[in-house]
């Protein structure tokens, strides 16, 4: 695994690069690609952002004009896995990998880049990618653009610096971001204060069909193709329901379950701080952080995916 200076010192060297996200984009994995994307756009270099998904409309203001070329390297930002992908950006990965730099903060990083620089203690890759221009901030043309970029990554993956992952280091980084230009104000109204009237409608339809365990400890929230249609809502529109059943008063463990294609569900999780989300989700090849994780199912309908992550919920509460 690289060092800090020898990461700091690959960014610096990068030109014609594609950088890669994850599917399901949410404010990390953009705010990283894209402000190192500026970052490269305004030292003259040429750099692009590709995702499996659509950007979501919230998040287009982030996206610069990027110039179309051939790629000499591949890097990706914020994917802890290559299953996180997607197959359109497989298909970029086949013609312009392998990939060179895996930049990532997942604890459960399995590593599918030719080099690696993880932080597992870093409350967002954002975080760490602001880590890394600092260490040769004299070499770069730092702007509030980027600060954007990198603010909303860091605000969206603490939930507005309320999550247990949120560290001194993370407000300093706020700080900096802040004194750098970043739009706060704008950036955390969209982000947590501001929800569309079919969001709302999706939450109630939800919460509606919510399965709660005896004990309520458990709560379990279903969103089908079914339901985003009845509140005219897409995938893009789904991160912020996510935490929903982990609000819920005596719930130890919140679970989520969003349906993709006809037999696709992804699944997340959110525990509270006595419970790994992280080693319930590794029963399924799945991962991420201990309060925050995820993992996918294929072939199995709701009822069947539901009652399996209820069994590993309750096989990592008994280990607390």
């Amino acid at each position: 695994m690289l060092t800090k200076t020898e990461a700091a010192q690959k960014l610096l060297a990068l030109d014609d690069v594609l950088i890669l996200c994850h599917r399901n984009p949410d404010g990390d994995t953009l705010g990283s690609g894209f402000a190192l994307a500026r970052a490269l756009l305004n030292k003259g270099r040429r750099a692009r952002v590709f995702c499996h998904d659509a950007v979501p409309e919230k998040f287009a203001y982030m996206v610069p004009e990027m110039p179309d070329f051939e790629p000499k390297t591949v890097i990706s930002v914020d994917v802890a896995d290559f299953a996180l992908f997607g197959e359109r950006t497989e298909a970029q990965i086949a013609r312009y990998g392998p990939v060179a730099l895996a930049i990532d903060h997942h604890p459960s990083h399995r590593q599918f880049a030719e080099e690696l620089y993880l932080e597992g203690d870093s409350a967002s890759c954002c975080e760490i990618i602001w880590g890394l221009l600092k260490e040769r901030k004299d070499e770069w043309q730092l702007d509030a653009a980027i600060a954007s970029c990198l603010y909303t990554g860091v605000a969206t993956d603490t939930g507005c610096f309320k999550f247990s992952n949120t560290s001194p280091r993370t407000h300093r980084t706020a700080a900096e971001l802040m004194e750098l230009g970043a739009d706060y104000v704008s950036i955390n109204k969209v982000m947590f204060d501001t929800k569309t009237f079919e969001d709302l409608k999706l939450e109630r339809l939800a919460l509606d069909r919510l399965w709660m365990s005896a004990d309520g400890k458990v709560a379990v929230m279903t969103i089908t193709k079914e339901l985003m249609d009845e509140a005219g809502v897409d995938e893009t529109g789904l991160d912020a329901i996510t935490a929903l059943p982990r609000k819920i008063e005596g719930v130890e463990v919140g679970i989520t379950l969003k349906q993709r294609g006809e037999s696709e569900f992804k699944v997340s999780v959110r525990t509270g701080e006595t419970t790994s989300a992280s080693d319930i989700c590794a029963h399924f090849g799945g991962g991420g952080h201990a309060r925050a994780a995820g993992c996918q199912f294929e072939g199995l309908s709701p009822e069947e995916i539901r009652e399996k992550m209820v069994k590993a919920a309750y096989g990592e509460m008994g280990r607390g």
